[in-house]
């Protein structure tokens, strides 16, 4: 697949287990600073719950830089770790989720609890409500002041995200562009714009 999948907004979904409730958040997240504050809240949200373990993968699936996770005191290896491997291996990125504890007086142990929490972010992933997520590039393109209606029109109908715009003897527009569809979109802009136009193509996020 050429896109990957994200959460439309934030959901929540309830699990027993043993008489422990297990309370799993997901949010989109992009990049890790909006995926430790989405944590922060969490625990605010829930100060009395016996844990609050998460794990994020806050980029692209296949970006390991962006992924992280915790037991927030659990065993070692029995919370974030095979919640983030749920995550690994599905088709999400873009995503944080915090699985909240109440402690219902029954030990799980070590097993239980990789189970449990697995059991938790599976389940959810399964009912989340998501969209597909196309990996950009980032563009810069410069045109002539006579030209910026004509193209301000053309990318507002179309699939780039216009992400900045600066001024001076001529404009230059900071776009974000699907890599699938950016062959031909590039096609028209220089078509549109007879030539007219500088592109300076960044190197792939």
């Amino acid at each position: 697949m050429d896109y990957y999948q994200s959460p439309t907004h934030e959901q929540r979904f309830d699990l027993e287990i043993k008489n422990s409730q297990f309370i799993t958040t997901i949010r989109r997240t992009k990049g890790r600073d909006q995926a430790k504050a989405f944590i922060d809240e969490m625990n605010h949200r829930y100060p009395d719950a016996n844990h609050n373990c998460w794990a994020f993968v806050a980029g692209a699936p296949n970006n390991v830089h962006l992924w992280d996770q915790s037991d927030d005191g659990e065993p070692k290896g029995t919370a974030g770790k095979p919640m983030l491997n749920v995550l690994q291996h599905s088709n999400f990125g873009e995503i944080t989720v915090v699985v909240t504890r109440y402690f219902g007086g029954i030990k799980l142990g070590a097993g239980g609890l990789v189970r449990a929490y697995s059991q938790a972010v599976v389940e959810a992933l399964d009912q989340l409500e998501w969209e597909e997520i196309y990996p950009r590039q980032s563009v810069s393109i410069k045109i002539a002041y006579p030209m910026l209606g004509k193209v301000e029109y053309w990318l507002e109908n179309s699939d780039i995200e216009v992400e900045d715009k600066q001024f001076s003897d001529e404009i230059e527009c900071r776009i974000a562009v699907i890599e699938r569809t950016w062959a031909a979109n590039k096609q028209a802009l220089i078509d549109m714009c007879q030539g007219n136009i500088t592109i300076i193509e960044d190197d792939k996020e």
